[in-house]
């Protein structure tokens, strides 16, 4: 009788012990939540450049399916306990991890005769209600992509560094990075993200002569995000509130010996360039690149 109860535990504990290493019991790393899976994905398929091979992650899009799956198994009580930053890693993986199913769902992109009169034929732009139509689940609840960019990361975190980080699969968008936001790095990767979108010039650039910079649209779509980077003391404040948010913001990250700063900031103006609607994917042997200057 004592060996058959034995036996039963033993058999109860390698069940559970088996389940957890699955990921049956939503086992948890310490960041609350396990992103082994997505960033298999991101160092597989993406490269240093932020650009994607989509053509091989559709082919084996295993392990970002998974992590989709885990995302709908989520319990709310549990991210409900997580601090500010955990939960904004968990927003900005899921808005890009599910804009790269969107696409791989659609890959090679059919176009539009009508929308290729304004974006390109491989554009996110071609699929249809991507923002507002295609929906995911997270956490038990079927949201799009709009949702989660305009009614939980715009507006429940007051962090204008996401638009750093959102990547909708265009050129024109900030790079994706081959590993996952993390809480307790979150900081430091966002801050990583804005030097580097800064330091492209087909996204900021600085006419020194006519003092005038030249900064991506993303900066104009959400200036109102924007306005929460004002600090204390600007150098700003004779600008409107949305300009001198971003001339503070773009401060932030440029080197200190940036032409921009060898006259009074007061005497710079802001234009915006085009925005890239071309997709984000790594150049196809002999196809140039999207990206306009390369």
């Amino acid at each position: 009788m004592r060996n058959s109860c034995r036996l039963f535990i033993f058999a109860v504990v390698l069940v559970v012990s088996t389940m957890s290493c699955s990921g049956v019991l939503g086992v948890t790393n310490k960041e609350g939540f396990n992103y082994d899976d997505y960033a298999a994905v991101l160092k597989s398929y993406v490269d240093d450049a932020g650009m994607v091979n989509y053509k091989k992650l559709k082919a084996h899009s295993e392990k970002l399916k998974t992590f989709i799956t885990s995302m709908s198994q989520l319990a709310p009580n549990n991210y409900d306990k997580w601090g500010k930053n955990k939960k904004i890693a968990f927003w900005l993986n899921a808005y890009n991890a599910f804009t790269l199913k969107v696409i791989i769902d659609n890959y090679p992109i059919k176009s539009s005769f009508l929308k290729s009169w304004y974006y390109p034929k491989n554009s996110i732009r071609q699929i249809k209600g991507v923002w507002d139509k295609v929906r995911f689940n997270v956490m038990g609840r079927d949201l799009t992509l709009g949702h989660m960019e305009h009614e939980i990361l715009r507006k429940k975190f007051d962090e204008p560094r996401i638009h750093m980080a959102m990547v909708c699969a265009a050129m024109g968008c900030p790079s994706l990075r081959n590993e996952p936001y993390i809480g307790k790095k979150l900081d430091e990767q966002l801050d990583d993200q804005g030097r580097k979108f800064l330091a492209n010039p087909n996204k900021f650039s600085f006419d020194s002569n006519r003092r005038i910079l030249y900064i991506s649209p993303i900066f104009k779509w959400f200036n109102k995000d924007f306005v929460a980077a004002i600090l204390e003391g600007t150098n700003c404040a004779q600008y409107g509130e949305k300009e001198a948010a971003i001339l503070e913001f773009v401060s932030k990250y440029l080197p200190q010996d940036h032409p921009c700063f060898s006259q009074s900031i007061k005497a710079v103006k802001i234009k915006y360039l085009d925005y890239n609607w071309s997709l984000n994917e790594q150049p196809i042997k002999g196809k140039k690149s999207n990206e306009p200057g390369e």
